[in-house]
């Protein structure tokens, strides 16, 4: 039987999914769809929400709750699965893929962007965590997957937020493994995503510089989503997904004034867009921009950037910058 499967004959599975009007959430969530789920959609905007419902219905999920709720809000998130455990009676599995990107070096965000980035990415999983768990413990099974990034493994330049936030939600999750090994059926999963083809990196804060880009190999959206509803099925502790990452994770640790060296130029290369310069701005961080929720960025594979670096495109040799990365 899956975790995430009754353990009773009766009844849908219920999952609550949060970011689930954009990027990897809505993929996520349309993939639990398809597999005949109840879904809890969790965002900022109630208009994407009702569109991402509206395509969960009609790929065959029996029930949809649509919850506006920022995560950051700890009693928002509380009221959330509680009223999901008021409309369903019950609560199987969770997955939490809410977040944000800024980018900047450290002195140049303002604080509030800093603390913006951290509070969605890190301190909202935690609420997440704190108010499905007692309930998922009480009936002694459930499967919940943290949605993280290998950048929550390495330092990226002009990413502090980010990268301080993916850090936390790594050890949040391993922490909340080990405070709930005391129950063989409830499962927590932690899942690191590479470079993901969605909307984040337009509607990132700036505090002014090239427009970030995922690095190559790019996976869809699509592909993460049916990553995460397999892990969420399948639980396992650490689930490392793309090509690159067990090389990168390795150069990191291994090599780490090599890694340092490189990674400024080889980001400025793989990772930004040059010809498109963001001006300051919030972005999405701090608040809803409905406008730019959607499944895919438009970014495709990221290949015409790994082939730009190799050929030198025309910009000559490789020189150190600091540039974004998801």
């Amino acid at each position: 039987m899956h975790p995430t499967a009754a353990s009773t004959s009766s009844g849908v599975p219920v999952v609550l999914v949060t970011g689930a009007s954009s990027g990897v959430g809505l993929a996520a969530a349309l993939e639990l769809a398809r597999r005949g789920r109840s879904l809890a959609l969790l965002a900022r905007g109630a208009g994407p929400l009702e569109c991402a419902a509206e395509q969960c219905r009609s790929l065959g999920s029996p029930s949809v709750t649509v919850l506006p709720t920022d995560v950051r809000d700890d009693d928002a998130v509380a009221r959330a699965v509680a009223e999901v455990l008021r409309r369903e009676g019950r609560l199987d599995g969770v997955v939490n893929c809410a977040g944000v990107v800024a980018y900047g070096r450290l002195e140049e965000l303002p604080a509030s962007l800093f603390d913006a980035v951290v509070e969605t990415n890190l301190l909202g999983s935690a609420h997440v965590l704190r108010h499905v768990l007692p309930h998922l413990r009480s009936q002694r099974r459930g499967s919940v997957v943290l949605v993280g990034s290998m950048i929550g493994h390495i330092a990226v330049p002009t990413m502090s937020a980010y990268t301080v936030s993916k850090w936390g939600v790594r050890a949040l999750a391993r922490q909340a493994l080990v405070e709930n090994r005391d129950l063989r059926g409830l499962h927590v999963s932690y899942v690191s995503l590479p470079g993901i083809d969605t909307p984040i990196y337009r509607q990132a804060g700036y505090a002014g510089g090239p427009a970030g880009q995922p690095p190559p190999v790019v996976w869809s959206a699509a592909k993460a989503g049916r990553l995460v509803a397999h892990v969420l099925e399948h639980p396992r502790p650490v689930t490392h997904a793309g090509a690159f990452d067990r090389v990168t994770r390795l150069g990191f640790v291994l090599l780490p004034r090599v890694f340092d060296a490189l990674v400024g130029p080889l980001f400025s290369r793989l990772a930004s867009d040059a010809s498109d310069t963001m001006p300051p701005g919030d972005g999405n961080v701090r608040h809803s921009v409905p406008s730019g929720n959607r499944l895919g960025g438009g970014h495709g594979s990221g290949v015409r950037a790994a082939l730009g670096l190799l050929g030198g495109r025309r910009r000559g040799r490789v020189q150190p910058d600091s540039a974004p990365q998801r």
